[in-house]
């Protein structure tokens, strides 16, 4: 048995997240073509029969024009010293610039963790793109000093190579019990998961500067007492955070109509992953410059 926990590193919107799911094999992460989705550092648990690989999901490492920017790029510096393997992530159809550049080096002066670089939505480029990507990623290793472990080209949307980059990874681990329960697929919080399916509902469709604008807490949540037991339902409470009352507006769209959808998409999503029906309260509130300001970054749990 091989167990151990392997980070994956990027900049902004390369596909981190979507990589992670495809390794679990189930949604655990928020996934967005809106760069700096991930806020937090999400645990992926890749149950096999040899093994257990524990995936960390970071946010994307980029230069901090924010407090929150800085302590999410601080949170990815903590967890790289933590971890056994550093799978970092490069897409197909982008050329190499000096974020990944800046962030290779970062990786490698880190001794101790194995690296393994992995080519992401090779389903967006052709095969000869493909090829450059792979052979520059690989020069970039050489260039700063260190060599991959393996260079992996794949495709998470069409699942293409996930499997033998599974097994690449587990190969690298070091020998030692699972350590988490068999059949756990995350350590994320219930709250925390469901406040990033709503978060992720909100992303959809927004104007460019609300991305970063958005927090989701879950005030309270409570299976309803009053149910009969074949047919229960969970109560949930939340609060969507904005910094301006100009971008309430705009997550509540026309006479509730924008919020409603949220809403809806968000309900779905959080009973399949809960398992049982899902009463979903949503509240837009300001919670002015909250990005910059440490006593709201800590309110609302960064």
């Amino acid at each position: 048995m091989r167990s151990g926990f392997a980070c994956i590193v990027g900049r902004p919107n390369v596909g981190k997240s979507t990589l992670t799911n495809a390794l679990v094999g189930q949604k655990v992460a928020i996934t967005s073509d809106r760069p700096q989705t991930t806020r937090h550092t999400i645990r992926g648990i890749v149950n096999r029969p040899d093994g257990q690989l524990i995936l960390v999901d970071t946010p994307g490492i980029h230069r901090p024009r924010t407090l929150l920017g800085e302590r999410l790029n601080a949170l990815v510096s903590d967890t790289l010293s933590e971890v056994d393997l550093i799978i970092m992530c490069f897409p197909a159809n982008e050329a190499i610039g000096p974020g990944d550049r800046y962030i290779a080096e970062q990786i490698g002066q880190i001794r101790k963790a194995k690296k393994f670089a992995v080519v992401t939505k090779i389903d967006t480029a052709d095969r000869q793109a493909v090829g450059e990507q792979l052979l520059a990623v690989s020069k970039l290793g050489t260039e700063l000093g260190f060599e991959w472990e393996h260079v992996v080209p794949v495709s998470a949307v069409d699942d293409i190579q996930i499997d033998l980059l599974s097994n690449l990874l587990l190969e690298q681990l070091p020998e030692g019990a699972i350590l988490y329960p068999d059949g756990n697929l995350t350590d994320e919080p219930e709250q925390i998961l469901i406040a990033e399916l709503i978060r992720e509902a909100a992303l959809e469709g927004v104007h460019d500067e609300l991305p970063h604008s958005i927090a989701v807490v879950v005030d309270e949540m409570n299976m309803r007492a009053d149910r009969a037991e074949d047919k229960p339902l969970m109560d949930i409470f939340a609060f969507i955070y904005v910094e301006r009352e100009s971008q309430k507006h705009i997550v509540i769209g026309r006479n509730g109509s924008r919020l409603k959808e949220v809403g809806t998409t968000a309900r779905e999503a959080i009973s399949k992953i809960l398992g049982v029906p899902v009463f979903l309260d949503l509240r837009v509130k300001v919670a002015k410059d909250w990005q910059r300001d440490p006593k709201q970054l800590n309110r609302l749990g960064f």
